[in-house]
């Protein structure tokens, strides 16, 4: 029988509350009994998981990985960068096999949050699904602004076609309000209407493109999976055209690691490759997007871990191919063009005077970013529906669309408050803070597959982690090492992390703690009437 509730204080009833776990079965049956449509097979999964993990990080961050970043707070790898990339793939891998665990053991909606509701109980499940927030509802809206810088690189490759207002519009329908106040610094004479002195600042392609994503997402995952499946194929389509193009150039120019010599291959050393595998690590974010749709899957004991795992190995082969390509055409031992920082893959291939799939390389990025969106979006909404069933946001937000079976209202829901993100938050920062919520997910995923192998090692696991406990271990040591190297580097982001989490307590226990004892006030009663009528 439920326990009847009378008042939130620090006591052993308050501590046995905030310590409760839920039951895997338990959960398993609320999903059954409300949850959502089964749609999506092992190649729907490698596709979200390859449509979420290749993005911006290839298109863009791989140049500073290999060169360095421009003020040298960052060094390059040069062309070891194969090797970072291979690092940086193993210290995933190892949360990639704790997750699969999960996954197949309780293929409910949730991820994270629901791994960690089973083995360290309610207080912690709703911190880690506050954490994860930022990675996937602010990370979500720092993608749309990368996209909407994208989009206006794009236009400008045609402005000799386009109308100007078009391929040059002012900066504030294009930019949030943080980059027009350093651009308004640096040239006060910078036309942007203000509102009693703050820029009025109105990122019209980044709102549009959230505002798509989300009425996709509305109409259904299968629908999504698809969309998804065409960014994918035009992004490694372009990829692939780039691997090709740049080999068939050392033809002609020998590749930079041509031949091998271990200071040119690794100029700035270990220093080096361990910064850019810090970089990459961040490329790779997005395979554990899947475990929050694991209620959607169709056979989710097989699929999951094949599409994890297999979009972490796509992604590895991919990766290495264009760093080797990469810099081999560029000599990233030494001082680069800032355009290659900014976009390595369309300056390799102007430099080889391939103006023509460099735009195509333009349209893989757009295309990169837009699956990217999708699934961040898609992984949102998925973590907040199952914290919406277990009582910690209002229940309204668990109501099912009658036509397209999906949490129609969450996903509009998210989908505004990224609008009023994209108006608000300086995205730099924000951007931050969802490493941070990457690797505490990670840490604690990690963690709960120990727990629960001591607390209920009986349970069917369908996909096991071989060797454990070394392999998850070695994921807490990674990515906790990589969360220090980052909170010792960081700035506004190091500080203002503490106070997400300060918040997110704050929150439970005025909102989350008491919801949760008035459901159990209600279930107790409920269980008092009905022994009263037999």
């Amino acid at each position: 029988m439920a326990e009847k509730f009378n008042r939130a204080t620090f006591s052993r009833n308050f501590l046995k509350n905030i310590t409760r776990i839920k039951n895997p079965d338990e959960m398993i049956e609320d999903a059954k009994s409300d949850g959502l449509e089964k749609t999506l097979g092992v190649w729907d999964l490698i596709i979200l998981g390859v449509g979420a993990i290749i993005g911006s990080g290839i298109f863009a961050v791989v140049g500073i990985a290999a060169a360095g970043s421009a003020d040298g707070s960052s060094l390059g790898a040069g062309p070891a960068l194969v090797i970072s990339m291979i690092v940086a793939a193993i210290a995933c891998i190892f949360s990639a096999l704790c997750y699969s665990e999960f996954a197949t053991m309780i293929p409910v909606a949730g991820g994270a949050y629901t791994y960690t509701f089973a083995t360290l109980g309610e207080f912690a499940a709703w911190m880690v699904g506050w954490v994860l927030m930022l990675e996937y509802a602010i990370g979500f809206i720092a993608v749309a602004c990368a996209w909407s810088n994208y989009l206006m690189q794009f236009l400008q490759l045609f402005e000799n076609s386009l109308p100007a207002w078009l391929v040059h519009p002012p900066v504030w329908l294009t930019n949030d309000v943080f980059t027009v106040g350093k651009m308004l610094s640096e040239n006060p004479d910078l036309s942007v209407p203000t509102i009693l002195g703050v820029p009025v600042c109105i990122n019209i392609p980044a709102i549009a493109i959230v505002l798509l994503m989300t009425a996709i997402l509305v109409k259904g995952t299968k629908d999504s999976a698809k969309m998804a499946g065409l960014m994918v194929f035009i992004k490694l389509a372009v990829i692939f055209l780039f691997v090709l193009f740049g080999a068939l150039s050392f033809a002609h120019t020998p590749p930079h690691w041509v031949p091998f010599n271990i200071h040119t291959f690794a100029p700035n050393g270990m220093a080096g490759i361990w910064s850019a595998a810090f970089l990459i690590f961040f490329a790779y974010i997005g395979f554990d997007a899947l475990a929050t749709a694991a209620e959607e899957c169709k056979n989710p004991q097989k699929d999951l871990p094949i599409g994890i795992i297999g979009s972490l190995a796509v992604t590895t082969v991919v990766y290495v191919l264009v760093a080797l390509v990469l810099t081999g055409m560029v000599d990233t031992t030494g001082n680069v063009s800032l355009n290659f920082l900014k976009a390595p893959m369309v300056y390799c291939m102007n430099m080889i005077h391939q103006d023509t799939l460099a735009t195509l390389i333009s349209v893989g990025s757009l295309a990169g970013l837009t699956s990217v969106l999708l699934v961040l979006e898609m992984a949102a909404t998925r973590i907040l529906f199952a914290m919406s069933r277990d009582h910690f946001i209002s229940k309204r937000f668990q109501a099912i669309h009658p036509k397209f079976k999906t949490p129609a209202l969450l996903t509009w829901t998210v989908g505004l408050m990224a609008v009023i993100g994209i108006l608000t938050l300086d995205l730099n920062v924000a951007a931050e803070l969802c490493n941070y919520g990457t690797f505490t997910s990670f840490i604690i995923v990690c963690v709960a597959v120990l727990i629960l192998r001591k607390t209920d090692p009986n349970r069917k696991r369908p996909f096991k982690v071989p060797f454990s406990p070394y392999t998850p271990a070695l994921g807490i040591i990674c990515c906790g090492g990589l969360m220090v190297y980052k909170f010792m580097q960081s700035g506004a982001s190091a500080m203002l992390f503490p106070v997400w989490l300060g918040i997110g307590a704050i929150i439970y226990l005025l909102y989350g703690f008491i919801s949760n004892r008035n459901n159990e006030n209600k279930l107790h009663n409920e269980l008092v009437h009905g022994k009263e009528k037999e």
